[in-house]
């Protein structure tokens, strides 16, 4: 079943989004969270991904509008981007999936992608409703989640390689999580770059640790998103 453009109540107005529904029907929602790049066709092909897996996804669109394929204004979108209000548009993104017909269960699990996967881990610090967060590669230098508010569980998913998001700082979250006490799974693939999951980037595109960490993620989100 193709994906839709929608639209959702945020920050007193109305933000947009790519929403993928399985053929079911029906499923536990997850919320699809972009990299730097923009709400461009590989984060609606994960959507679509994950409704072909039997979850229904949601991409917000954090930059209302606005994409690139240039790594200099991709950079300075991020950094340009408002946290609170993006905060807002991540709370209405989870409470659009919650309302929605078509998903099962009363939380919802979140996944990002380099800016996206600290933003992921953010929502869920910030919001009860948030039952399961997986992270890829997660950096974003203004992004500072709670992590003590945590309650939800984590799969962290890095690269050996990353310049961004290093072996010694994906370490150094997973100690503060152990510290908490929050439950986290963190793995870091050897020979593996920065955003190795993209298969749109061919210079850093990584297939068997692609594979790998989408088998991970699934069964993650399957394990902790009860659709009863």
């Amino acid at each position: 079943m193709p994906g839709e453009t929608v639209q959702f109540a945020s920050n007193g107005g109305r933000a947009g989004g790519y929403l993928s529904v399985p053929e079911s029907g029906n499923g536990a929602g997850v919320v699809v969270l972009q990299e730097w790049w923009g709400l461009v066709p590989h984060v609606k092909d994960v959507c679509d991904r994950f409704a072909a897996e039997g979850f229904v996804a949601l991409a917000p669109d954090l930059y209302h509008g606005r994409a690139t394929t240039s790594p200099d204004e991709a950079g300075k979108m991020m950094m340009a981007l408002d946290i609170d209000r993006a905060e807002k548009d991540l709370r209405g993104a989870i409470k659009f999936l919650i309302d929605h017909p078509a998903v099962a269960g009363e939380r919802v699990g979140t996944v990002g992608f380099c800016m996206g996967g600290a933003l992921s881990l953010y929502a869920a610090s910030k919001n009860e409703q948030v039952g399961a967060c997986v992270v890829f590669y997660g950096v974003h230098p203004n992004v500072k989640p709670d992590l003590e508010n945590l309650r939800a569980p984590v799969l962290g998913i890095f690269a050996e390689r990353d310049a961004f998001a290093p072996p010694a700082s994906v370490r150094d979250l997973e100690r503060r999580l152990d510290e908490f006490g929050k439950p986290n799974e963190m793995h870091i693939y050897p020979g593996a770059d920065h955003a190795f999951f993209n298969d749109t980037r061919p210079e850093v595109y990584k297939p068997d640790a692609a594979r790998d960490a989408w088998r991970r993620t699934i069964e993650f989100f399957r394990r902790h998103l009860t659709t009863e």
